[in-house]
Order: C-alpha cells, then structure tokens, then sequence
C-alpha cells in the first residue's frame, strides 16, 4: 500500500511540477546532445598527443554546430511557419472536400463536426511552442551551469557516496547511463536529420509546397517512437491530397516518405545503437502513452530516453532486475555490477 501511495505522489508532483522538470529535461537533452557530438569530433583526431588541445576544438565544433542548427531553424524554417497560417482557411477547406468526397465514395454517414479543425489544432500548437519559447530563458540558464560544473561531478560524486562499494555501483549506474543516453541521441539526431533531409529532397524533387516545414516535422517527430513516424510522414502526404496534387503524385510521396522511415528507422538504426534500445516494442508503447498523460508531447519527446535510465538502473539490483527483464525485448538484460 506504502508503494502505491509513494507511486501516486511521485505521479502527482511530476504532472504539478511539469513547467520545472521540462525546461530541466530540455536543457539535459541539449547538453546530452552537444557532448555526444563533441565526443565523435573528438574521435577524428588522434588520441596520443594534444588531448586538451583536441578536447577544446571539439567542444567548439560542437558549440558551433548546434548554434549552426538553430540560426538553420530561424532563418530557413521558422518563416515558412507564417506563410503555412495564412493558408489554413485553404487547407481546411480542402480537408473538408477531401472528406466529403471519401464520405459520399465510401457511403460514410459522417456530418462536418467530425472534420477535426486545422485552425484550432495549429493554435493548439502554437500556444505550446510559445509557452516552449517563454522557457527557454530557463533552460538556456540550467544548461550554462551544467556545462559550467560538469567537470565537478566526478568530485561531488565521490562526496556523495563515501562507501567504496555503494559508490562503485552508483558510477557505474551513471556511467552506463550517460554512454548509452550520449550513444542514443547523438546516432538519433544524426539518423532524424539525415531522414529528414531526405525527405525534404523527396518532396522538393514533387514540388510539394512547405517541404522545409514538412521536413522539420519528420525530423522532430521521429523522436517520437512509432506515432512520430506515421504523424511525420502523415501530414505531408495529407496535404498532397488536399492541395490538388495527382494520385501518381502523392502515391508516389508516400512510398518515399514511408520506405525512408522503414529503411533509417527499422534498418539502419537498431544497427547503428546496437543494443542500446533492447527495449520491448510494447513497454515503449506503454511509456510513451504515460509520460504523454503526464507531461503532453514534451513526455513523449522524451519517453525513450526516460525509459532507457530506469531499464538500466532497474537492472543493477536484484529487487528491480525483474522490471528491467520485462522492458527488455528479448530478456537480455545489462550484466549487475557487483559491489
């Protein structure tokens, strides 16, 4: 009883606490991101001399790429977000055609209250974008301090845990967590990127009109495990049928957009994160539907990541390892590390 009492309030200070803890995880994933890719800059120089001298241009390397992305973002991307809203009215107007025409072909009994509005749904998203904007003063400000005390931790955690034993095991749990969360969303973002850059070459070679928003969302969406994947390639190919484009063409489209994310998504990434993600398709199912209840899309974004450090920690003790066991996907589960 004691547990579920403690699992309800943990639940609820989650969900109150969710404007500290997003902004937190936000700027975790941008650190996370940015060390990751200073660790592969890292590996094209040798390793024999100069360290501190490669350990310093990578790390600039990487500061660079990441500004690089975002000045990408606010000056090729973020401006064809205005001209996407002043079609709306076009785009529900066609989505209201397109469903009449599939009602009347198919014999559907539906009425108008079922076409789901795009005004309300871009408004809905909107708002959550500002709010996201509104906070990244926040997380802009929790990212400065980790990459300012990073090179503490390992002195405050030596502080923390006195006890040789508890504290082997503890670095080792960080450890492991922070190879196979650098590993997981460094090869994520290079495989999203590259998918999306495809596909944004795809739907430019048909002439499919806001290609770069499209292309954004693939790339963003693809973070999203399963749901990511058919909302990114979705979206596009919906508005293909809506904005006149022929039955070749969007057939077409959708073969490209779709064989992508079974080819980058299915195929080339297990390879690439190795067993990083020995996750079971159904947990990570069930973790996405409950960090999105707690925390909306954000829980989502992050639902992998989040279910990555608990399949880790939980395998290092005998009283979890049988959580860790039923959130692998084949039982194979981390070796313990003895004390």
């Amino acid at each position: 009883m004691n547990g579920v009492l403690l699992f309800a309030g943990a639940i609820f200070i989650l969900w109150l606490g969710s404007s500290i803890f997003i902004p937190l995880l936000v700027a975790t994933f941008f650190w996370y991101l940015i060390n990751a890719t200073a660790t592969y800059y890292r590996k094209l120089f040798p390793t024999d001399k100069h360290q501190l001298l490669f350990k310093v241009i990578s790390n600039i390397l990487a500061f660079g790429t990441f500004i690089g992305l975002i000045y990408l973002f606010a000056t090729r991307v973020r401006p064809m977000f205005s001209e996407l809203l002043a079609v709306m009215p076009d785009i529900q107007a066609g989505l209201n055609s397109l469903w009449n025409y599939i009602s009347n072909t198919f014999g559907l009994d539906v009425t108008a209250i079922a076409i789901p509005s795009i005004t309300s749904i871009a408004s809905s998203i909107g708002t959550s974008v500002a709010r996201l904007a509104t906070s990244m003063g926040m997380v802009l400000v929790y990212m400065l301090f980790m990459f300012i005390e990073q090179s503490t931790f390992h002195r405050k955690f030596a502080v923390l845990f006195p006890n040789r034993g508890q504290g082997k095991k503890a670095r080792y749990i960080i450890h492991s967590i922070d190879e196979n969360m650098k590993k997981y969303l460094f090869m994520k973002t290079l495989i999203s990127g590259i998918t999306g850059l495809i596909s944004f070459a795809w739907m430019y070679i048909l002439d499919l009109e806001f290609a770069g928003i499209w292309a954004f969302a693939i790339f963003i969406l693809s973070y999203i495990p399963t749901i990511g994947a058919i909302l990114g390639c979705a979206m596009p190919i919906l508005f293909a049928a809506i904005s006149g484009a022929t039955l070749n063409e969007i057939v077409l489209l959708a073969l490209g957009l779709i064989g992508l994310q079974i080819v980058f998504g299915n195929i080339i990434e297990p390879k690439l994160t190795g067993k990083t993600l020995n996750l079971s398709t159904l947990a990570i199912l069930i973790n996405l539907v409950f960090w999105g209840l707690i925390w909306g899309v954000a829980g989502m974004f992050f639902s992998v990541p989040l279910l990555v450090a608990t399949f880790i920690i939980t395998a290092q003790f005998d009283s979890t390892r049988w959580i860790a066991i039923l959130l692998s996907a084949d039982g194979k589960i981390p070796d313990k590390n003895e004390d």
